[in-house]
């Protein structure tokens, strides 16, 4: 029983420590120091170091939490359009508008690593089957992946800066990414994922091939 409600106060921390740091970035910018996070979590400092190893790491759990609660709800809301084209272009907009609204808490995943096209992938995965009905009804490019819709929101939320906060300029790169996924006869390029090559079945990656 006391190994249980230790467990259960450790989780209570690390979930208090997640929220405090998203608040905090929200609020104070990417400048905001652990100590600030711990204050407002009500833990000490040493806490933080123990649940989560440096700043990387509450970065890191901060902004996963962050994606499952705010970002996955909105990709999944695009399962239910009566045009899935249209459903993959709103979903991809929220995600991007919501993301770019959380500026801070957007620059310090980037610094930590932890805003990749691979995690990305991982939170829009729903879409694929989103993408398929899109494709069956000839409505988006045959070859597209999730991959390349993960890879549409982080290229677009590269354009957002902390300096230009009422700037608007991701909303016209969303809009040309988009017009890129309209059917073409030109088939894309070979995907790469960091040094693996894409095998036959369509989104996977493995090994390059023999050459033996």
């Amino acid at each position: 029983m006391r190994e249980q409600r230790r467990r259960a106060d450790a989780l209570r921390n690390s979930d208090r420590i997640v929220r405090a740091a998203i608040t905090a970035l929200q609020e104070s910018g990417t400048g905001v120091p652990l100590e600030e996070i711990a204050r407002r979590a009500g833990v000490g400092i040493a806490t933080v170091y123990r649940r989560f190893g440096d700043r990387d790491g509450v970065i890191r759990a901060s902004f996963e939490t962050y994606f499952v609660e705010e970002i996955e709800p909105l990709v999944l809301a695009a399962r239910d359009a009566a045009d899935p084209r249209q459903g993959l272009a709103e979903a991809l907009a929220a995600v991007v508008e919501t993301l770019a609204a959380h500026r801070a808490l957007l620059a310090a995943a980037r610094e930590a690593g932890a805003f990749t096209v691979g995690i990305a992938e991982r939170f829009v995965g729903p879409l694929g089957d989103v993408l398929a009905a899109a494709k069956a009804r000839g409505l988006i490019r045959d070859d597209l992946l999730v991959r390349d819709l993960a890879a549409i929101v982080v290229m677009t939320l590269a354009t957002v800066q902390m300096s230009a906060e009422d700037s608007t300029d991701h909303r016209r790169y969303l809009a040309l990414l988009l017009d890129g996924t309209r059917p073409s006869d030109e088939p894309l390029p070979r995907l790469s994922c960091e040094g693996f090559f894409v095998k036959d079945a369509p989104g996977k990656c493995g090994p390059p091939p023999s050459t033996s």
